[in-house]
C-alpha cells in the first residue's frame, strides 16, 4: 500500500502510507531501536487503511535495520550521543508530513514503540501548535509537560526489564499534573516488544490487536 522514500522528510529513508481516499489526518510513526523494519511499515499501511496519512522515518541516518540486541543497544545509544540531530530529524518528519498533499488538517498525531515513544513524547512538548495525540508503546520518556497540548494514550507491558511500573506511573502523573487528557494500559501477561510480530519471543497477538483497537479509536477521536 505504501511506498519506500530514499529521501523522505528530513531527509532519511522513510515509508509513507496514504489511504485509499487519497487524503486524510497525518499519523507520524517512530520507530523502536531496531530500526525502520517491514514491523514499522506494516504499521503505517494499517493506519493508512483506516483513514490516515502515514510517514515513518528512519531515526538513523542510513537508514541501518537490525534484529540484534547488541546492535540495536549501539544504535540507540549513538542517536542520545546526538539528541538534537534526532530532535531535528523528527521536527522535520513531522513538517514535512503536515505539509503533504493529502494530509488534511493542521495536527498531526503521532506513534512511537520503545525508542520511537521516547521522541514522541519530546516532539508533543516541542511542537504542542502541531501535535493534538501521542500514543506510546512500552515507552516512557522525559517528564515535563507544560507547554504540550497533546492528548496521550500509552500501552505497557506487565512485565518490562526497560519500563517498571515505577516509570510508567511517573510519566502518568506528569501529563497529569500538566493538565493534559492521558489513558495508560497495561496489558496483562507480556512483555516488551508485545506489539511487534517478528519479535516471536515476546509477541501477543490477542494484547497487539486490543492495542490497535483502542490506538485507531483514539486517533480517529483525535484527529477527526
Amino acid at each position: 500500500m505504501g511506498e519506500w522514500l530514499t529521501n523522505g522528510p528530513g531527509g532519511n529513508r522513510s515509508y509513507l502510507a496514504v489511504p485509499p481516499s487519497g487524503m486524510g489526518p497525518g499519523v507520524l510513526v517512530l520507530h523502536a531501536w531496531w530500526g525502520l523494519t517491514p514491523v514499522f511499515a506494516d504499521a503505517c499501511d494499517r493506519l493508512a487503511a483506516n483513514g490516515f496519512v502515514a510517514l515513518a522515518p528512519s531515526l538513523y541516518p542510513d537508514g541501518a535495520t537490525t534484529a540484534s540486541i547488541a546492535e540495536a543497544e549501539a544504535l540507540a545509544g549513538a542517536l542520545f550521543g546526538a539528541l538534537g540531530e534526532t530532535d531535528a530529524v523528527v521536527l522535520a518528519a513531522a513538517d514535512g508530513l503536515r505539509q503533504l498533499p493529502a494530509t488534511t488538517g493542521d495536527q498531526i498525531g503521532v506513534i512511537g514503540f520503545s525508542l520511537g515513544g521516547f521522541w514522541a513524547l519530546r516532539l508533543s512538548q516541542a511542537r504542542p501548535d502541531a501535535v493534538s495525540a501521542v500514543v506510546t508503546v512500552y515507552s516512557t520518556g522525559d517528564a515535563d509537560f507544560s507547554q504540550a497540548r497533546a492528548a496521550y494514550l500509552g500501552h505497557f507491558a506487565e512485565r518490562d526489564d526497560f519500563e517498571p511500573p515505577e516509570a510508567v506511573q511517573a510519566l502518568e502523573a506528569a501529563i497529569r499534573a500538566a493538565g493534559r487528557e492521558v489513558t495508560f494500559h497495561v496489558y496483562p501477561g507480556t512483555g516488551h516488544w508485545f506489539a511487534e510480530p517478528d519479535r516471536p519471543d515476546a509477541y501477543d497477538a490477542e494484547a497487539t490487536a486490543l492495542l490497535w483497537e483502542r490506538t485507531l479509536a483514539f486517533l480517529k477521536a483525535r484527529l477527526a
